[in-house]
């Protein structure tokens, strides 16, 4: 069963790099602190002494830990006059910080760091990793990914760059400034201007990344936005998801009966290596005892020790016994070599499977999860309409009077154009401002701002409070021209 390594890739905005994430990244702990997150974390302290950095020119080395990831961001900025956007705020604001992790799956990673010696990847201080030596080709391989984003970003805005092989899978840990002509700008590098610019560019970088890789036997994942985030209706997707979901754990139950009947393949594979071992090993012994006592007999010949015709006659037949037991041992050496191959597969076999086991278990998780958004967003939806629906009957029964006091309003607007109102708060969302204003004018609105207006996302807004925004502008933009709403 051909097994194939997909490339991992994750990237995080950060507001700077707190001084508990320097330690993690730099292994700089105490004692205490090393024992904590052992028995937090899956980390080995006997392979530690495998982690290695990447420096200016791709220089490896081991980890230094003389200078914290802030010290060292605080002096890159100064020595090129780069004013850090958080200095100064109670609390930071600013993404200052892309932190990337690269990695791939773990067998192949495995592979790569240590080759075929045998390595204990359980958490603790592993007495027996302390002989295990880094092969060059985690070396080769990290030193690819650090000319690769230094190509792409810039090698003066790596701050730290840093080889992991003490836990559970090798990877690597990136710091990088996202810098652009002197300045902060990682909603310019990374985010774009929408949530389709910010899709295009991941879709690209994995792309990107996946040809780097390609040597390495690291293959690019299928693109989540090819899988999972296909446009189709509501109703239609939450179907999909849920078949996806099905299919899935059909897949898993699959895997399952497939690890029962393995687990029995692998019990009786055990079972023939051991008793070939224990034959080969009784043979080993029997050749041995025969080449003893040939020995001894060929000295008595040579001195001459008794009748020579008797003693010849008794050399022949253990010659002949020795070549018999050769024979065997041969045959069962060859039989074992067959066994031991066979458990192997067997044992890889498992391996992948579990390893598929665990992806698709996760990927049901996933889909779960964005099945009950899914309904949860429905749900909402039911209720506006409800509440629409219901605000209209019961104003049609109120005095002009009170009808009055809400001329104007939010409320009034969103029940009377609802439809017209979220299309042109989703255009927001999505970035297409010149199109939400023309869908505004084309349905009788603009009333509500000027054509020169600054808009767009903060960098520290979250999609809850830009969803908010985006509807308030789009119930002042579909408010009639030379409307002003109500005044308070």
């Amino acid at each position: 069963m051909e097994r194939i390594a997909k490339q991992v890739l994750n990237v995080r905005g950060r507001k700077g790099c707190a001084a508990a994430l320097s330690r993690e990244y730099q292994r700089n702990w105490s004692d205490r602190a090393w024992q904590v997150a052992i028995a937090k974390g899956n980390y080995d302290l006997g392979r530690q002494h495998l982690n290695f950095q990447i420096s200016k020119g791709g220089k490896i080395a081991p980890i230094d830990k003389s200078k914290s990831i802030p010290q060292m961001m605080a002096e890159n900025l100064a020595a090129r006059g780069i004013k850090d956007k958080n200095e100064g705020l109670t609390e930071p604001r600013f993404r200052t910080v892309a932190d990337f992790i690269f990695s791939g799956s773990q067998w192949k990673m495995r592979e790569l760091a240590f080759g075929e010696q045998k390595v204990v990847f359980k958490p603790g201080d592993n007495k027996e990793n302390y002989a295990v030596k880094r092969m060059p080709e985690i070396e080769q391989w990290a030193t690819d990914i650090y000319n690769f984003v230094a190509g792409k970003y810039g090698e003066e805005n790596i701050v730290a760059f840093y080889v992991h092989l003490d836990e559970t899978s090798p990877h690597i840990h990136c710091v990088l400034l996202p810098i652009k002509d002197g300045k902060f700008a990682f909603k310019e590098i990374f985010a774009g201007a929408n949530n389709r610019e910010y899709s295009q560019r991941t879709s690209k970088l994995h792309d990107e990344l996946a040809m780097v890789n390609e040597p390495w036997g690291l293959v690019r994942g299928t693109s989540q936005t090819e899988t999972r985030q296909r446009h189709r209706p509501t109703e239609e997707y939450r179907k999909h998801l849920s078949e996806e979901c099905s299919s899935k754990e059909e897949e898993l139950d699959n895997l399952n009966k497939a690890v029962s009947d393995l687990r029995v393949e692998i019990a009786l594979a055990e079972r023939r290596v051991k008793g070939l071992s224990s034959m080969v090993e009784h043979l080993e012994k029997e050749r041995h005892q025969k080449m003893l006592e040939i020995d001894k007999l060929k000295v008595q010949i040579a001195n001459k020790e008794g009748d020579s015709s008797i003693l010849l006659q008794k050399l022949e037949k253990l010659q002949n016994e020795l070549a018999s037991v050769d024979e065997k041992l041969a045959d069962k050496k060859d039989k074992l070599a067959v066994a031991d191959r066979q458990l192997d597969e067997l044992n890889k076999d498992m391996e992948f499977i579990k390893e598929r086991t665990e992806t698709l278990r996760q990927d049901a998780m996933q889909f779960s999860r964005e099945a009950q958004t899914g309904a949860g967003t429905l749900i909402k939806t039911a209720m506006l309409e409800s509440m629409v629906t219901d605000y209209r009957s019961k104003m049609a029964s109120l005095p002009p009077e009170i009808k009055v006091a809400f001329d104007g309003s939010p409320l009034e607007t969103i029940a009377e154009h609802t439809a017209e109102v979220l299309h042109c708060a989703t255009l927001l969302y999505l970035g297409y401002i010149d199109q939400a204003t023309t869908f505004a004018e084309g349905q009788g609105g603009g009333g509500g701002g000027s054509n020169d207006m600054k808009w767009g996302r903060n960098d520290d807004e979250d999609d809850r409070r830009w969803a908010h925004r985006c509807l308030a502008m789009a119930n002042r933009m579909m408010r009639p021209k030379g409307s002003k709403g109500r005044k308070r």
